[in-house]
């Protein structure tokens, strides 16, 4: 019998699949900090002899090199991927043994890149599962364009046909397991469920129940922004990234956060929104743990700039740092754990106010002179947006601060987390702000904006992955 284990990273929306036959195992798209898959190994009693790539990633740096040559496994990559390290090499049509039960067919599926594979597993003559990386994800597929928009037309197509290859070619009781999809901006648009079969992504995936061109026009027509550390993670895959290292950094005492803040180093405090608001060190950041911290953190830090963690505790920190390692910001400039006052020294600590849509109603009937900025993405303002709103998507802002109008700064997005983060930043440069912690369900239930009707059926339907 055949057991497969996903092992998840909700922080990047991503899964590895850990699959064994009680004796030996093989692993697909391990994420960088792959002792949960060794540890998931040794709590099964298997020895790891195969790991499969299904492409080169790029929203995470993976742990695929490291973990096979710890464990003494083949690493299987793509015969065309150019990448810097020895592997085993392998095409379209081959079959891999892992073991005396298990046999993986390798399907060549183009789409989310030009080189992407799948890997279709059979145990005992019995067609088991496949895994299919960023092509058939749950109800969609991965995105096409991450490799810019000169491939962006090929890929789409590619997509289509692989999608409909593997439906074509494996049976309906087959097993999908997909490596992105839970949240992960990879995924085209956003998929449905945790499980799922070829016969039900028959039934229920656009790529397999529309024709190629609505196909496309939908998919293409679904897609936004994504990270901007993606454009690091390719060619870090594509070198050879070796094992992390987890150990805690140097611990700074308050002088040398305030020397860190003082040379534009990021001072990242990892409490919730709400505590941050209440007080914190002057001049840090905020993101925090209990939200979409990695991706955010990602993806507005300009790369290479030294980061210090403050934590309530060294395992805030240490989760932090398991976050941070699995896209390449690998050491931590420091570290300190405690509480604001701690890490202040004796200075005064900083503070802003937190509000909701019903305070920020109050406040623009009121006649209260400000600023309201939203920061959520291009698709979620054109769903509904508050009139007279200045708009510059989170990802945007440190790039744009000059837009930002002088005066009082309300802002908002569509959970509170995004706002908080924006309202920290801007803080921290002198601006006088009010984060709205608030649903955004709220804004449209006290009539803060127009929306169609249809609009508010999608609105209402759709589950928030970024808050």
């Amino acid at each position: 019998m055949i057991t497969v284990l996903p092992v998840e990273t909700p922080g990047l929306g991503d899964r590895t699949y850990l699959a064994h036959d009680g004796s030996v195992a093989l692993v697909v798209d391990p994420q960088r900090d792959y002792d949960r898959v060794t540890a998931l190994a040794d709590a099964a009693g298997v020895r790891i002899t195969h790991v499969f790539e299904t492409h080169i990633h790029n929203d995470y740096v993976t742990g695929g090199l490291a973990l096979a040559r710890e464990v003494g496994a083949q690493y299987l990559v793509n015969a065309d991927d150019e990448v810097s390290y020895e592997r085993t090499p392998v095409r379209d049509g081959q079959v891999i043994e892992v073991g005396d039960t298990m046999r993986v067919r390798v399907i060549h599926t183009p789409g989310h890149t030009h080189t992407h594979l799948s890997y279709a597993l059979e145990a005992d003559g019995e067609q088991v599962a496949v895994f299919t990386g960023g092509s058939l994800l749950y109800g969609t597929t991965g995105r096409p364009d991450l490799l810019g928009p000169d491939h962006t037309d090929t890929l789409v197509r590619a997509q289509w046909r692989s999608a409909r290859r593997l439906a074509e070619e494996l049976p309906d009781e087959t097993a999908v397991y997909p490596t992105h999809g839970f949240g992960s901006f990879c995924s085209a648009t956003q998929a449905t469920g945790l499980a799922s079969t070829i016969g039900e992504e028959k039934r229920t995936n656009t790529a397999l129940t529309a024709d190629e061109e609505a196909y496309v026009a939908q998919l293409l027509g679904g897609l936004d922004a994504y990270p901007a550390y993606y454009a690091h993670m390719g060619a870090a895959n594509s070198g050879g990234p070796g094992k992390p290292d987890l150990s805690a950094p140097s611990v700074a005492d308050p002088a040398e956060l305030r020397r860190r803040i003082d040379a534009g180093e990021w001072v990242v405090d990892l409490r919730d929104r709400t505590a941050f608001a209440a007080g914190h060190v002057a001049g840090s950041l905020n993101f925090g743990l209990d939200g979409p911290f990695v991706t955010y953190l990602g993806w507005l830090i300009p790369w290479g700039t030294p980061l210090t963690l403050l934590g309530e505790t060294a395992e805030d920190v240490a989760e932090a740092q398991r976050e941070l390692v699995r896209i390449g910001i690998d050491r931590p400039a420091a570290m300190a754990t405690g509480g604001p006052e701690d890490w202040a020294g004796g200075a005064t600590l900083a503070a802003y106010e937190r509000a909701t849509f019903g305070d920020l109603k109050s406040a623009l009937t009121g006649g209260d002179e400000f600023v309201l900025l939203d920061v959520r993405r291009d698709q979620e303002r054109t769903e509904a947006h508050i009139p007279g709103s200045v708009h510059i998507p989170i990802h945007e802002v440190p790039g744009r601060l000059e837009e930002i109008p002088a005066g009082r700064v309300w802002v908002h997005c569509a959970g509170g987390y995004r706002a908080g983060v924006v309202a920290a930043l801007l803080h921290a440069r002198g601006r006088d702000v009010v984060a709205v912690d608030d649903s955004f369900d709220n804004a449209l239930d006290l009539g803060l904006c127009p929306l169609a009707s249809e609009t508010r059926e999608t609105h209402d339907n759709r589950q928030e992955i970024n808050a």
